[in-house]
């Protein structure tokens, strides 16, 4: 093959990336994602835990997130995956005992330190105090939902 064909092949192949990346672009730019966003009470499953969010309690020392977990045994770390968003950042669980602070009324037993397969468990994360309305998401399997209380 001559010179010069190599060359134009060379910018024929150029310009057809060029024509399909802008195609892409257009497309993606076009996108609208959906993000869903679940009311307190509704469950979700991820991987296998289903998980539900319950209440969010705002204290002036903490903010109390209830919530239930069923699905494999943990023995420890179930607390792992909630995350708290309020004043614009991003809140892991946190607790001077190891992330969970269980209510009053909640035996040590019923506490989100444990999980039983099967059986659900209701307990509460503790988060620090936030001033603003509070979006909760659990993240598990390489996927995340998130609840927030909805607007009468």
């Amino acid at each position: 093959m001559s010179t010069r064909k190599l060359i134009l092949t060379a910018l024929v192949c150029g310009l057809a990336i060029l024509i399909a990346g802008g195609v892409k672009l257009i497309q993606v730019a076009s996108d609208e994602v959906a993000v869903e966003v679940l009311a307190f009470g509704d469950e979700a499953t991820l991987g296998d835990m289903t998980v539900s969010v319950l209440d969010v309690e705002q204290r002036a020392d903490a903010t109390l997130v209830t919530v239930t977990m069923t699905g494999v045994d943990l023995a420890s770390g179930a607390a792992d995956g909630w995350r708290l968003l309020a004043d614009g950042r991003v809140q892991e669980p946190a607790n001077e005992n190891g992330r969970v602070q269980e209510p009053a009324s909640v035996s040590d037993t019923d506490g989100c330190t444990a999980v039983r397969a099967g059986a659900p468990t209701r307990c509460t994360v503790r988060f620090e105090a936030v001033e603003s309305a509070a979006t909760v998401a659990y993240v598990r399997a390489g996927e995340q939902r998130q609840w927030a209380a909805t607007t009468p």
